[in-house]
């Protein structure tokens, strides 16, 4: 193993708050802000259930909450910017990895961070740099180029190791409802997608695409996977169970890099975001009722739903939904003419500067939520019903200056 561990205190912490949906303990005073100066953006990244984002940036970090807009509170430090912020859902703990420039915490370095006390309480060391964090309430997911570490979130022992094949782009997702453990990263093969379901012990290979991977991501509880390929053309959604392909859409004909796939905690839409300039959102054919399915299911609909090894077998669970995309007049000439003419289109789009990165969210009520990389916070509604082009309701740029 290629990592070493250092706790500065015991472990787990037992002071972990949780903040309710709009405000929380994190909230520091109005004296430890720093409005004086702008600065940039190194990474934004969502918390487990999209109320709020983390941006990392070369003073430190900054916490956002999502609804309303507000900055919650931001962390400058001398020795250098992070890299990667990790939120735990809304929580005071936190991973960290340091930029390259920061002098003290190296990019091969995972720091657990408690804000409530304003210290490290645990460190991960590895020899290469670190690609990804990704946090649940039992594990910590660190993820290398060639390999992918778990470990428990009770004792920081390592439980689990995987092999993927090349992963610079820190690609994996999982699950995060508690009684369900997914989680989904690159194969060993071009075009594969891993998922590891480790509370069944169940390893499922999907030949998603025949281009490598560059995007993928999870439904709450798992049981879906979104993937796109480095083409960017199409979005696969794909059973988990049994890797069986249950839908298909198209986002374009040229080649675009993807830069995030939302699904909606309903799993009634999908939002994909790339270097076009375009939010395209998807209506999909395939919703698991409820938010929380798992939850509401009686123990023989429990028990079937973990035993299933069919496409069919997701019947009970999954519903048409009435909102179809739109597809090409010529697609009852389906298998005659090329595969273009039978695609599912875009339900709505928000046109957006394509000179940046954007991270999609979906909030209330029929909106989605757009974060850019150049600091520039959107949200915007869609028609549920006719779709078409989306409606800017909000506009913030995180990085002004505030007098």
């Amino acid at each position: 193993m290629n990592s070493t561990l250092s706790t500065s205190r015991a472990f787990p912490p037992t002071n972990v708050t949780f903040e309710d949906p709009i405000v929380g303990s994190l909230a520091l005073t109005e004296t430890q802000f720093n409005y004086g100066y702008d600065t940039d953006l190194i990474s934004v990244s969502w918390n487990q259930d999209y109320r709020c984002f983390a941006t990392g940036t070369p003073l430190g970090f900054r916490i956002y909450n999502c609804e309303p807009f507000k900055e919650t509170f931001r962390r400058d430090v001398k020795t250098g910017g992070f890299k990667i912020v990790e939120m735990l859902f809304r929580s005071n703990i936190l991973a960290l990895v340091g930029a390259v420039a920061n002098l003290q915490y190296p990019p091969n370095k995972v720091l657990i961070w408690d804000d409530l006390q304003n210290r490290c309480i645990s460190e991960f060391s590895f020899r290469s740099e670190v690609r990804a964090v990704k946090l649940r309430r039992d594990r910590i997911v660190v993820v290398l180029e060639h390999k992918i570490y778990a470990y428990s979130f009770v004792d920081l022992k390592l439980l689990y190791q995987i092999e993927t094949l090349a992963n610079p782009r820190g690609l994996c997702c999982l699950s995060h409802l508690s009684n369900t453990f997914v989680l989904a990263c690159p194969g060993l093969r071009r075009g594969q997608v891993r998922i590891q379901h480790f509370g069944l012990n169940v390893t499922k290979l999907v030949n998603a695409h025949d281009s490598h991977i560059a995007c993928i991501n999870l439904t709450m509880d798992g049981l879906l996977l979104a993937t796109a390929s480095v083409r960017g053309t199409l979005i696969r959604i794909f059973n988990t169970m049994d890797g069986t392909k249950l839908q298909e859409v198209r986002r374009g004909v040229d080649k675009a890099e993807i830069y995030c796939i939302t699904l909606s905690p309903d799993v009634q839409w999908l939002a994909v975001s790339s270097d076009k300039g375009t939010v395209h959102l998807f209506s999909l054919k395939v919703r698991v009722a409820g938010e929380d399915t798992s939850s509401n299911l009686v123990p023989a609909q429990a028990s079937a739903l973990l035993n299933q090894n069919s496409s069919t077998s997701l019947d009970a669970l999954i519903s048409k939904s009435n909102n179809a995309n739109p597809s090409s007049s010529l697609s009852f000439m389906r298998g005659i003419l090329p595969k273009y003419f039978s695609s599912e289109w875009s339900f709505a789009q928000f046109h957006i500067p394509g000179v940046t990165q954007y991270m999609t969210a979906f909030g209330s009520e029929n909106t989605v939520i757009i974060i850019g990389m150049d600091g520039s916070f959107y949200r915007c509604s869609f028609d549920p019903i006719h779709g078409g082009e989306m409606q800017q309701q909000e506009y913030v740029h995180l990085l002004r200056k505030r007098g």
